[in-house]
C-alpha cells in the first residue's frame, strides 16, 4: 500500500509547500483537484516539482472530456521531464453538477464516454514520440512535424488512472486497460456505498478482464479515498481492510472544507503525523 494526499484547495504556493511536508514525513504521493475554472493544476503541481525530489504527483482528477487531449499531453509531458518521471494522471468522465458547466452545455454522458476515451488514445499516440495521424468521431489529428514536444520520461506512458463504476461493465472495462482503478459503487438500483468487500469484488473482476487480455496486474493500481487519524496505529486499522481487499494506494482526501487556511492547518497536522502504514 501507498499513501498519498489531496489538496481540495489551495494556491500553487501552497501546494508547493504541503509537497515538500507530505515528502519529508514519509508520504508517497501529492494529488490536486483540477478545476475546469480555477487555480491551475499543472501550475501547482511544477510547483510542488521543484520542492519535492521523491513523492509521486497528479492531479485527482483531471475531466479530461472537458479539456483538449492535445494539451493535457503536453502538461504532463512537461511536468513528467521537469519532476524526474513522477506524474500520475488520473482521469474521468467529469461531473454532471450543473455547478461545474458554466460554460458549455453537458453533451451527456455518453459524449463525454466517447471522448475520454478518444482522449486517452490520442494522449498516449502523441507519447509516442512519433508522428501521428489520428481521425476519431470527436478529435482528429495530423502528424505535427515542427517542435514536437519530448515525450514523457516514464515509458510506455505516464500511468493513467481511470474513474470506473462498479458493477457498470463499459465503465468497469475502461478502468482494466489502463493502468489503475479509481473505483465508485453505481448499483442499478439504490445508492451504492464502497466498502471493503465491494472493492474485492471489483478488484476480482479487473483481474479476470486482464488476464483475458494478457496483461497482469503487475504494477496496476487500485486507488481508494477517505479520511484517517492522525494517531498511525488507528489510521492503519482503518486502512487495513482497503489493503486485503486489494488496493494499492490510500489517498487522505478531506472534502468537507473548503476555506484555505483552514485546510491548510489541517493538511500540516496530518501531514507531519505520516501516513497510516
Amino acid at each position: 500500500m501507498r499513501y498519498g494526499w489531496v489538496l481540495p484547495y489551495g494556491d500553487a504556493r501552497t501546494a508547493a509547500d504541503l509537497a515538500a511536508v507530505a515528502e519529508r514525513h514519509g508520504w508517497d504521493g501529492f494529488f490536486v483537484w483540477e478545476p475546469v475554472w480555477g487555480i491551475d493544476a499543472w501550475v501547482a503541481l511544477a510547483a510542488a516539482a521543484m520542492r519535492t525530489e521523491r513523492i509521486r504527483l497528479g492531479t485527482m482528477l483531471t475531466p479530461l472530456p472537458r479539456r483538449q487531449p492535445w494539451d493535457v499531453a503536453g502538461q504532463a509531458a512537461t511536468l513528467d521531464n521537469l519532476s524526474g518521471g513522477r506524474v500520475i494522471l488520473s482521469v474521468g468522465l467529469g461531473a454532471p453538477d450543473d455547478r461545474w458547466w458554466l460554460f458549455e452545455e453537458d453533451p451527456g454522458r455518453r459524449v463525454r464516454a466517447e471522448r475520454l476515451d478518444e482522449g486517452l488514445a490520442l494522449m498516449t499516440g502523441l507519447w509516442s514520440g512519433e508522428p501521428l495521424r489520428f481521425e476519431g468521431r470527436h478529435y482528429t489529428a495530423r502528424p505535427a512535424d515542427r517542435l514536437p514536444p519530448p515525450p514523457p520520461l516514464q515509458r510506455p506512458r505516464v500511468p493513467i488512472w481511470v474513474v470506473g463504476a462498479w458493477p457498470r461493465p463499459r465503465s468497469m472495462r475502461r478502468a482494466a486497460r489502463w493502468d489503475g482503478w479509481i473505483p465508485c459503487h453505481l448499483p442499478r438500483e439504490g445508492t451504492g456505498e464502497l466498502t471493503p468487500a465491494v472493492l474485492r469484488e471489483g478488484v476480482s473482476w479487473v483481474r479476470e478482464q486482464r488476464s483475458a487480455a494478457g496483461l497482469s496486474m503487475d504494477g496496476y493500481d487500485v486507488v481508494v479515498e477517505g479520511t484517517t487519524s492522525t494517531d498511525r496505529a488507528v489510521a492503519a486499522g482503518l486502512v487495513g481492510p482497503w489493503a486485503e481487499a486489494g488496493a494499492t494506494w490510500w489517498l487522505e482526501a478531506d472534502w468537507s472544507d473548503m476555506d484555505p487556511d483552514r485546510v491548510r492547518d489541517a493538511a500540516l497536522a496530518r501531514l507531519s503525523a505520516g501516513p497510516p502504514g
